[in-house]
């Protein structure tokens, strides 16, 4: 290959030997070939101008330039040839401002056949609140698939430790299956140390495996319990960031419920006025948010103890039922 004194231009180097990509910068003699980074392309054969398209969404950050050359070359026995080689220039948008790289890239790869991720709308409502004895939970009871409400009573309050639950909002497996990991760790450590569940430790092993996702698990949660240090409330965001606050609210309908607690709460709250408290603030997830509704779980927590409300309150009950009565003949096939 002859040596390019030039140091105008980038050069990406594709190695149909190794189905490698290599980056030479332009202060980087090519004789004495150096790469600034390896990104492996899975191609067997490719032209310069296929690999444009792609090569563009690979081009390292820390090179800053408008416009690079891709190259194609024969290698033997890792010495570059000047064989087979052809040059395409790629448009390099500049580093800093506004970037359309991304709607690019998916206007590639939906042309090359590959579907964009789907969007999924999950509705909830759940609550947390400290009050002078403890912790108190609410959650609705309603569980959607897209505009279809597939469970109208189901349980949003998740069992952690004696001392600790867990409201999940989200994806419901996601939820069932993350609380119920971080629940048998938590067992596992109150056998190993004969002592009573810190929250503290599974707010850090929540949050730990929710990270480790980066968002995938769709799981967020409000934590509540009391240990030997007092009553503690968090909030763990899907992709692993916490929240420690007096009151907190989570899902769909958390801004109506968020709402109340920011115009009714007050330091030192009585257990009664804590549960109508998130009763009223789920109540209101559930009157102005489609994806919450059906009734209130509330669940309690105080020193040594637990108070389980299951359907404390059912602001929607069915209040019509059609006597008419739908019968069917036999074999009837319903197209």
């Amino acid at each position: 290959m002859p040596n390019d004194k030039s140091h105008n231009t980038n050069i990406a180097v594709y190695s149909p030997l190794r189905g490698c990509v290599f980056f030479r910068s332009k202060i980087t003699p090519l004789n004495g070939f150096r790469s600034l980074g390896l990104f492996i392309v899975k191609l067997s054969s490719a032209s310069a101008i296929d690999l444009s398209d792609t090569l563009r969404f690979l081009i390292p950050s820390h090179l800053n330039c408008r416009r690079f050359s891709v190259c194609l070359v024969a290698e033997k026995k890792g010495v570059f040839s000047e064989s087979k080689m052809s040059r395409a220039a790629v448009e390099v948008p500049p580093k800093g401002g506004f970037s359309f790289d991304l709607r690019r890239r998916n206007e590639m790869l939906s042309k090359k056949g590959v579907p964009p991720p789907s969007f999924r709308k999950t509705g909830t409502t759940i609550v947390g609140v400290i009050f002078q004895d403890g912790v108190i939970l609410g959650a609705d009871t309603r569980a959607t698939e897209g505009p279809i409400v597939c469970d109208k009573n189901c349980e949003k309050i998740h069992y952690m430790a004696p001392n600790i639950y867990c409201c999940g909002a989200g994806t419901a497996a996601d939820t069932e299956a993350v609380t119920d990991t971080v629940s048998s760790q938590l067992q596992l450590h109150r056998y190993h140390t004969g002592r009573e569940s810190r929250v503290i430790a599974a707010l850090t092993l929540l949050k730990s495996h929710l990270f480790k996702y980066q968002g995938y698990v769709q799981a967020a949660l409000v934590l509540g319990g009391v240990d030997v240090t007092g009553p503690h409330l968090h909030t763990i965001y899907p992709h692993g960031s916490t929240d420690t606050l007096p009151f907190a609210t989570m899902g769909s309908g958390s801004l109506a419920a968020m709402a109340v607690f920011e115009s009714k709460y007050h330091e030192g709250l009585t257990k009664e006025e804590g549960v109508n408290l998130v009763c009223e603030a789920i109540c209101s997830g559930i009157f102005n948010d489609l994806g919450s509704g059906s009734n209130v779980d509330v669940c309690v927590i105080t020193k040594g103890q637990k108070e389980y409300l299951r359907n404390h309150l059912l602001p929607n009950p069915r209040t019509y039922v059609s006597s008419k009565v739908f019968s069917f003949p036999r074999k009837t096939v319903f197209n």
